[in-house]
């Protein structure tokens, strides 16, 4: 075999083993992706309809995240939180529209206490779905009847739905408990 030949092959070789490199990384990412976000991850590929402008507005979303500062709530706080929360759960039988009202800012006071930004819902669920990413659906219900409710098309239990639904979001952005044994996420 002549020299031109092995230098072809072995570059033939390098260029096929490149190529099972990228498509093994993109694999890995997508696998990474799909794992974080979860039911996320569907909702960004059926909303783009394409996988790739999908995994790069969740990477995007990644990095954007990661400039955040965001905090744990100290035993004060979060003791005031869950016993504003049971304010606005009490509220709900005398005045249904008042509580979703008041658990829609109570769930903004929350996201801005631990550091998330607080302007345009869109961005908030995005920055939220990178580390709340089983919880952000249920944001997206709940605002989705506050929006109805706006315009009056919610029934009363359109908003028992989204209390639940604030509730669900709510007790994710808690996080972890250090008193009692609950740790992030449980019910």
């Amino acid at each position: 075999m002549s020299t031109g030949t092995i230098i072809g092959v072995i570059l033939v070789v390098l260029v096929v083993l490149v190529a099972v490199a990228l498509l093994v990384r993109k694999s890995l990412q997508r696998k990474r992706l799909r794992e974080r976000f979860g039911p996320e991850y569907e909702r960004a590929v059926q909303r783009t309809d394409n996988r790739m402008v999908a995994e790069r507005e969740l990477a995007e979303r990644e990095r954007e995240h990661s400039k955040l500062e965001l905090r744990q709530l100290t035993p004060a706080s979060r003791d005031s939180y869950e016993r504003n929360w049971t304010g606005v759960q009490e509220q709900f039988v005398d005045s249904p529209s008042a509580a979703v009202g008041q658990a829609d800012r109570l769930v903004t006071d929350l996201m801005a206490e631990r550091g998330y930004p607080t302007e345009g819902y869109e961005r908030q669920a995005s920055l939220l779905s990178v580390e709340h990413a089983r919880a952000i659906e249920h944001y997206r219900e709940a605002h989705e009847i506050s929006q109805r409710h706006e315009r009056g098309d919610a029934s009363t239990e359109d908003l028992r739905n989204a209390m639940v639904h604030y509730r669900a979001l709510f007790e994710d952005l808690l996080g972890d408990r250090h008193e009692g044994g609950r740790r992030e996420g449980a019910r």
